[in-house]
């Protein structure tokens, strides 16, 4: 990969308007939003009430509102189910769902004049690094159109180094924030909300049964190849690939393996570089 390069993400962007916004989305989404000031990007998970993952969005805040940019997951799903839970009362006029596409980059530029998101997650480039959120309709800042762009393939590759989830393998309602190694992107202080009661729980009570691994191998595994451990029980599932890598999710008692089978296939086990371990006894206040 080029040490000097570019690379963007088809993302779905709902604009929310209205005084009541920050604690809408707040009592909608694993992060603590309410009290974000102007200018903040936060990053949050869309949960269902027993803590099942519906998608991953940044919350972009200002003076009026806020966007919610769904880095992944169904746009249009979680509009609706945003739509279903908006009372009349609340102070929101959530917009339609556009097209955009949220960038990245590697280079040592120095970039100054744009508005760039700093979520402080890890979304394929490093905690501390920025994206740009480029608006259907409108063009590149000349210092990011001059980047060499990456293949589909590269970014592929890029997303299983560091560990971010997609739709369908990692992201559907047999996992959680925290089996994902998004803790970092979950408020176990905020109070109520979607799914909290869950999450407190799996932080408390040590709960996480599974976690995301990176897996490599000699030959190609499919997604949906169950992994056994040497004593031959089932130890987890691959949920990507491409071709000789990709990521899995391993049962808790197999996470000190360092190699585990699919059929004849031997697979090497790593933690992906963005996964941040879950909480252990810091389920917050309810």
């Amino acid at each position: 990969m080029s040490a000097a390069s570019r690379w963007g993400t088809p993302v779905s962007l709902i604009r929310l308007e209205g005084s009541d916004t920050r604690r809408f989305l707040h009592g909608q989404s694993s992060q603590a939003i309410e009290l974000a000031q102007p200018g903040t990007c936060l990053a949050t998970c869309l949960i269902s009430p027993t803590a099942r993952m519906r998608g991953l969005a940044l919350v972009a805040v200002d003076d009026t509102g806020a966007d919610l940019i769904v880095i992944a997951g169904d746009g249009e799903t979680i509009r609706s189910g945003l739509d279903r839970v908006l009372f009349p009362a609340d102070n929101v006029r959530l917009g339609a769902v556009e097209p955009a596409t949220l960038w990245q980059w590697q280079s040592d530029i120095e970039v100054e004049g744009a508005e760039l998101l700093r979520p402080g997650v890890d979304l394929g480039s490093g905690r501390a690094a920025a994206a740009l959120l480029q608006r259907s309709g409108s063009e590149l800042p000349s210092w990011l159109g001059a980047l060499p762009q990456w293949s589909s393939e590269q970014v592929e590759s890029n997303r299983l180094h560091h560990g971010m989830p997609a739709v369908p393998g990692e992201l559907n309602d047999d996992t959680n924030p925290f089996e994902l190694g998004l803790a970092d992107w979950v408020s176990l202080n905020k109070g109520c909300y979607v799914g909290q009661e869950t999450l407190a729980k799996l932080a408390t009570y040590d709960g996480v049964k599974q976690q995301l691994r990176s897996w490599q191998s000699t030959e190609a595994v499919e997604p949906g190849t169950t992994l056994i451990n040497a004593a031959g029980e089932r130890a987890g599932v691959v949920t990507s690939a491409q071709g000789n890598r990709g990521l899995a999710l391993i049962r808790r008692s197999c996470l000190d393996a360092t190699s585990l089978q699919a059929g004849t296939v031997s697979l090497s086990l790593s933690k992906p570089l963005g996964f941040i371990d879950p909480p252990v006894g810091a389920g917050g206040q309810g």
